[in-house]
């Protein structure tokens, strides 16, 4: 079994003292694809504003790398920020610079490299993505799917450990998001890269996901962690199978045609 890169011990998640999700334990693995999921406003983006240190929690520890990122300071905690990098629903792409100075803005940040230098490292992110023709473009140049890469290429920027991505296919159209997918296990498989991923995209989570939580509001908790392939199929988990075949119950609801 692969080592344990990510620990999250009795993880309380939410705001100002009050909890939305309470008592989260669950580990991720080095190298894997792993997907939170759960209905809308159960807390998915919250918990991973928790791992990535945007939040603090209300209580509990996320250990990354073996440090706590829940209690370290200054020095400390900006080693343990450079581990992990950030790719965000909207991609968060500074307008006013080209996507090669996107990329090159954290590693001007973090490095005292020179500037030839810098400029090579950030083209051979864009290159990962398949975006070094692009480099010289404004984010409102770029499609949605392009945006979403340059995105992905500027988390690399300081060779992260894991990378976490916010619904990285909402509003991409199936191919653009399945070429998008291709890309998140492509960068798995030959970088070595962890990925945690909050999505709710079914297709997409049961192509490239190894293992998923689903987080549930109304308990405030996990109901379900494993093989999302598998979870689809179980049905001794009532919620998590409903959650995985929620659209072929609603197509054999007696009304609907078929």
């Amino acid at each position: 079994m692969k080592q344990t890169i990510i620990k999250v011990d009795h993880l309380y998640a939410g705001y100002d003292n009050k909890a939305i999700m309470e008592d989260l334990c669950f580990e991720i693995r080095k190298g894997e694809i792993f997907v939170i999921l759960g209905g809308s406003g159960c807390g998915k983006s919250t918990v991973l504003k928790h791992m990535t240190g945007l939040l603090p929690p209300v209580s509990g520890k996320i250990i990354i790398c073996g440090s706590d990122m829940t209690s370290a300071m200054g020095k400390d905690r900006n080693r343990l920020l450079q581990k992990i990098g950030v790719a965000f629903q909207s991609g968060a792409l500074f307008g006013s610079m080209t996507i090669l100075e996107n990329i090159m803005l954290p590693i001007k940040e973090y490095t005292d490299l020179p500037h030839d230098a810098v400029k090579a490292i950030a083209m051979i992110k864009l290159k990962l993505v398949d975006l070094d023709h692009s480099a010289y473009l404004l984010p409102d140049e770029l499609s949605g799917g392009m945006k979403k890469r340059a995105a992905i290429a500027r988390a690399m920027a300081l060779d992260p450990s894991i990378l976490f991505l916010d619904e990285p296919s909402a509003g991409l159209d199936p191919l653009t998001a399945a070429d998008l997918d291709f890309l998140i296990v492509e960068l798995a498989v030959n970088l070595g890269i962890t990925f945690v991923i909050v999505s709710h995209e079914l297709e997409s989570i049961l192509h490239i996901a190894d293992r998923t939580i689903i987080l549930e509001k109304n308990i405030k908790g996990i109901i379900a962690i494993g093989d999302p392939v598998k979870l689809k199929s179980d049905t001794s988990n009532p919620y998590a199978y409903k959650f995985f075949n929620r659209n072929r119950e609603h197509r054999n609801k007696p009304g609907t045609g078929e």
